[in-house]
């Protein structure tokens, strides 16, 4: 019995740790970006806070303490109460970098009033297409910049969701052609450099395949979202305030995640 009451105070000093009171929309606890980019970021959620009746907000994390990214981020959505109480129109975003000793997870946990702007399909693009070809270069910033604009602009009905979702079919049916293509002339490169013979030094085993492959892969992914900006803290504030804080708006399970 004794056992049973201690693992359950354990349990509510846990949750009083992991939960504790924010007043801010981008939470870095793990240190990944500077001060400079935290007041950038923080920024930018206030601005979209104060002038919509819709919240987004990033909690970056060392751990999900045993649990589900998807249930953990919901927990966070609905134990904050991200959004306005009326309209459940908050979304988070939860980010797990990647380390030595574990795989990057994130997840975008959306609320149950922007479910039908952002399903489940299009957080799943979102995070495999905005963000975590970014983290994968170990550029968070891109990845989360790219991410939040996505999701404001649906979330503001500036283009619905089926037209993001094509978008992005585009983009990986160019991708898909400049890497066939690529291969196609490497392939050709080389055989004609073999049949050569004597030019075998010159064309066989230039350089010029291989620095054609590089570049032209580097150039296969367009920008989703625009080049990323400077994220000094010397920009003018974007708040027009200061954030207002949550409404107590809740999730409906809504959303998708990744890992690399």
């Amino acid at each position: 019995m004794k056992k049973l009451i201690s693992g359950i105070i354990i349990l509510l000093l846990f949750q009083a740790i992991v939960f504790s009171r924010t007043e801010r929309l981008f939470n870095d606890s793990v240190n990944l970006f500077s001060q400079g980019d935290n007041v950038y970021f923080e920024n930018i959620l206030e601005d979209f806070s104060n002038k919509t009746t819709s919240q987004i907000a990033v909690f970056i994390v060392s751990s999900f303490y045993g649990n589900d990214k998807a249930m953990y981020g919901h927990e966070i959505l609905n134990k904050y109460g991200i959004g306005d109480e009326e309209l459940d129109n908050g979304i988070v975003i939860l980010l797990k970098p990647k380390t030595q000793y574990q795989n990057g997870d994130v997840y975008i946990a959306v609320g149950y009033g922007l479910e039908p702007l952002v399903p489940d399909a299009v957080a799943k693009r979102i995070v495999e297409n905005e963000m975590i070809p970014s983290f994968k270069k170990n550029d968070y910033k891109t990845g989360i910049y790219n991410a939040i604009n996505v999701l404001k602009s649906l979330s503001l009905k500036e283009y619905p969701a089926k037209e993001y979702v094509n978008k992005t079919k585009r983009e990986e049916r160019i991708g898909s052609s400049i890497f066939s293509l690529v291969v196609l002339i490497f392939i050709i490169l080389t055989f004609f450099g073999r049949v050569a013979g004597v030019r075998r030094s010159s064309i066989g085993r230039s350089n010029l395949p291989l620095w054609l492959l590089i570049s032209m892969l580097g150039s296969g992914r367009g920008s989703h979202s625009g080049s990323f900006g400077n994220f000094s803290s010397g920009r003018g504030s974007f708040g027009g305030g200061g954030f207002g804080g949550f409404g107590g708006g809740m999730s409906g399970g809504g959303g998708a995640g990744g890992s690399w």
